[in-house]
């Protein structure tokens, strides 16, 4: 039976985030993508946008859970993003009920960057998140995003090889078996990933593009995720995720009017020619 992937997140209608990321970049890697949409805005919430609509959809999430254990759908991965915590009891419900034998749980813990929370969570939401970190066989948190996981003050740039391989050891003993931290830096040139095992700790590094762009994380999680499902290694997909965005980025500077996020779609032919080789 060919994978088939299970994507849990928002859809942003405008924006260039989330599920109108995810299921393109995954689709794209080859494999199958299925959505379960958390919730529907307007447009992303960052700055850049007066306002946004949201419609909350956790109460359809049983009911599709019943409709797709009558028609014996199943699924051979999962890959969650933004979600609420009233949401992630009946994520992990689907997990259970729908997941094939060993299938593969990734987890991107949307909630917060730059030492902040996103708009609409709370601070007692990190402690709602943790529970779909237990068992996860990937987590891909930032660097804001992990420290809140773990409960300790975020330090900004203030860190060394000590603090964030410590920190991957932490994040580890929560109970995901792989962790990929985003956004880790040692030299103002280059900005990258560290990848931790349960045993080894792994570095990849690309040049730092001296912008800051929307929706960076999820087309590197997205790129990450469909890697990983096509045989690549956990540090072969933690690289490829991070040169995709690089190039997605490099696609998008120069254009003024596209500030809401990145042209992840002109990227798409580096990262399926990176797939195959």
């Amino acid at each position: 039976m060919d994978a088939r992937l299970l994507t849990i997140q928002d859809i942003s209608c405008v924006g260039q985030c989330s599920l109108t990321v995810a299921l393109p970049v995954v689709s794209a890697c080859g494999i199958e993508t299925a959505i379960l949409p958390s919730s529907v805005l307007s447009n992303h919430t960052a700055q850049g946008f007066s306002g946004w609509t949201f419609h909350d959809l956790t109460d359809d999430m049983p009911k599709i859970l019943e409709r797709w254990l009558k028609e014996n759908i199943s699924f051979s991965a999962f890959y969650t993003g933004y979600v609420s915590p009233s949401q992630i009891p009946y994520i992990l419900e689907i997990m259970e009920k729908t997941g094939r034998e060993n299938a593969l749980r990734i987890v991107d813990p949307v909630m917060a960057d730059n030492g902040k929370m996103y708009a609409g969570f709370d601070d007692d939401f990190p402690q709602e998140m943790k529970k779909l970190c237990v068992g996860a066989d990937v987590i891909l948190p930032n660097l804001t995003e992990a420290s809140f996981l773990l409960g300790v003050p975020y330090v900004g740039s203030d860190y060394d090889k000590a603090y964030i391989e410590n920190m991957l050891k932490s994040l580890h003993a929560l109970g995901a078996k792989n962790v990929v931290l985003t956004g880790v830096s040692f030299d103002e040139k280059k900005l990258g990933v560290a990848t931790y095992d349960g045993k080894n700790v792994e570095y990849y590094f690309t040049e730092k593009l001296d912008v800051s762009m929307h929706g960076t994380g999820d087309a590197y999680a997205s790129a990450f995720t469909g890697a990983l499902l096509r045989g690549k290694s956990l540090t072969e997909a933690a690289a490829i995720g991070a040169d995709f965005v690089v190039e997605s980025i490099k696609k998008t500077i120069g254009d003024k009017d596209h500030w809401y996020g990145v042209k992840f779609e002109k990227a798409l032919p580096y990262l399926i020619e990176r797939l195959g080789k």
